[in-house]
């Protein structure tokens, strides 16, 4: 939709991501983003923290699956996705809403460390594929390079 707000965040895991299933089969995986900004303050000479965030997110499907496999707590990702406001009211009827994202995408930083090799897995238990055969090569000496040889 062209009205959808799309964000991305930076920031850690704050817990293993953890992956259900609704009733009609789907994976959805749900976790949260801690992110903490700092800022330098000149006059003490000193960095400052400024209050975390937390965003609450969701990956549905595949996407869902293979960050719940990837992804551990304190790994630091970059997530890419729809931003969602809930609101509801609470048993004293306050008024309450809260931000959430719907994860579309989602890597590994590698800002402060590396990550290992990603292998890509297929659903299906295909058999690996066979290895090419080397193309047989000929000897594809000229006419004259022959009649040489035989000489």
């Amino acid at each position: 939709m062209a009205n959808e707000m799309m964000v991305t965040v930076i920031g850690n895991l704050t817990a293993d991501p953890e992956l259900r299933f609704t009733a009609s089969g789907a994976a959805v995986a749900s976790f949260t983003i801690a992110q903490t900004s700092r800022r330098f303050d000149s006059n003490n000479n000193e960095w400052i923290d400024n209050d975390a965030i937390f965003m609450r997110c969701s990956a549905w499907r595949e996407l869902g699956e293979n960050i719940a496999e990837t992804f551990q707590k304190g790994h630091r990702v970059i997530a890419y996705g729809r931003l969602d406001s809930r609101s509801w009211e609470t048993k004293e009827g306050e008024k309450r809403t809260s931000l959430e994202m719907t994860v579309q995408d989602m890597g590994a930083s590698t800002l402060f460390a590396t990550i290992p090799k990603i292998i890509r897995v297929t659903r299906e238990a295909a058999e690996p594929e066979p290895e090419p055969e080397p193309e047989k090569t000929t000897n594809r000496r000229s006419t004259a390079t022959r009649n040489r040889a035989r000489a």
